[in-house]
């Protein structure tokens, strides 16, 4: 009881609670890097190739939640702040969280069914098919593991989940590194999946304790299947669309490289920049959304002065961490690499450059998603993702042809394309974000 009162009080703490975000978001970029880190070393190249492609099936997969835990958590977070004025609303049902439970542990069978056909049919071709499939299920498992954080974030829990989330991503990474000084890689990535595993059950059972769920609400799959047929198809009809278009998006190049040329360069130097452009995402969607409560009150206030004042400080913001990683890229850059890679690539300055004004760009359309998306404008968004997505499948292509016709190397062509469809992007973002100002003008 004392300790669950310390923790009640701590929880109301902004600052300890901005502390833990922030110690979370620096282990899991540590552990992002770790793990090409380690598998480098551990694996082949031939395998490590296979592997990243392993890693953007995943990526596809975690992304096909398609929104269900933000639509579920904007529903909770209502029903549990009127919960004590209003303990008669019926529009929420607690069969909801069970339904997309099990709706999200479904999809991560039928992924690793396909994952195992693939692997079967000689599409993935692997000679660890056991490590393979074993990382791919500890990676989809994120799935159900994100439910359950929305849940507990929605009823105030946010400090327990990310401290419960701190412990297990740390053990993760000791369980990781531990690789490098002889610890089987295969049992290593096993009890990465069962430390997940885990934290479902404590999380699971603490959502379960706190918003006051019976077994059966678990369990009521076709009761709850019917209230979300009835509540979400608008809400995902948006989220989907701009889900599908952005992580097409951003994994595209992955598999248009694995086309285009067998030379792992290309292929390691895109791994890179997908790294660092995730690793600046994190940190500006913490950014962005310490200003959020802001940004929506004086939004839905009209008081467009002091909307457009925070917004101009948040664009700031992100641009200072950006700039702050480019920094830190420009001095550390050809050794993070070269270390990274176990020396299997080196990366020029002018890479390291365009890296920087693609990060730069990237902070622009990160605030512009985390809000615009906050504010409900999906379609607005999904606006700029569709040139996005299109710039990027034929950002491989293009540098085919053009690489030759000037003179430059395929990797160099391909990474400068690819920059040029982010400041293209970052653009569209930026006339959308004027047209919000512009429209908040007109309705004052």
């Amino acid at each position: 009881m004392v300790a669950s009162g310390l923790l009640s009080r701590l929880e109301r703490s902004p600052r300890i609670l901005a502390i833990a975000k922030l110690a979370n978001v620096g282990i899991t970029m540590i552990w992002g890097f770790a793990v090409t880190y380690v598998f480098v070393r551990a694996l082949p190249l031939s395998e490590f190739q296979a592997f990243l492609l392993l890693v953007a099936f995943g990526n596809f997969t975690v992304s096909a939640e398609f929104g269900l835990t933000s639509i579920i958590y904007s529903r909770l977070r209502r029903y549990w702040l009127r919960s004590a004025g209003d303990p008669d609303d019926d529009d929420f049902r607690m069969e909801e969280i069970g339904f997309l439970f099990f709706l999200l542990v479904a999809m991560v069978v039928v992924a690793g069914f396909l994952l195992g056909g693939a692997m079967l049919a000689g599409w993935v071709a692997t000679g660890l098919p056991l490590l393979f499939f074993i990382y791919f299920l500890s990676a989809c498992i994120n799935l159900p593991l994100l439910l359950v954080k929305r849940g507990l974030m929605a009823t105030d829990h946010n400090l327990f989940w990310e401290l419960l989330d701190l412990v297990r991503r740390g053990v993760t990474l000791i369980l990781l590194l531990a690789v490098l000084v002889g610890f089987n890689l295969t049992l290593s990535v096993t009890l990465q999946f069962v430390l997940a595993v885990l934290g479902i059950g404590i999380a699971g059972v603490r959502l379960h304790r706190r918003v006051g769920m019976k077994k059966r609400h678990w369990v009521a799959i076709r009761r709850g299947g019917r209230h979300v047929k009835a509540r979400y198809l608008r809400d995902i009809g948006s989220t989907m669309s701009l889900t599908i278009s952005e992580m097409m998006a951003y994994n595209a190049p992955y598999f248009t490289i694995a086309m285009a040329t067998h030379d792992a360069r290309p292929m390691l130097l895109f791994d890179f920049t997908f790294k660092m452009s995730r690793a600046l995402t994190m940190v500006v969607r913490a950014l962005t959304e310490a200003a959020m409560p802001g940004l929506t009150a004086t939004y839905y206030a009209k008081a467009r002065d002091k909307f457009a004042k925070l917004l101009f400080r948040a664009l700031g913001v992100a641009a200072v961490a950006a700039m702050g990683a480019g920094v830190a890229l420009a001095i550390l850059g050809q050794f993070i690499v070269t270390h990274l890679f176990n020396g299997e690539i080196e990366i020029a300055y002018t890479e390291i450059g365009l890296i920087i004004l693609l990060m730069l760009t990237l902070s622009t359309i990160c605030v512009s998603v985390f809000l615009q998306g906050s504010l409900g404008r999906f379609s607005v968004v999904l606006r700029q993702s569709i040139p996005f997505l299109i710039g990027s499948l034929l950002s491989v292509p293009v540098a085919v042809v053009v690489a030759p016709l000037v003179g430059l190397s395929f990797s160099f062509a391909f990474l400068a394309i690819y920059t040029l469809v982010f400041v293209g992007t970052a653009a569209l973002h930026g006339i959308s974000l004027a047209r919000l100002l512009h429209g908040m003008k007109a309705a004052s």
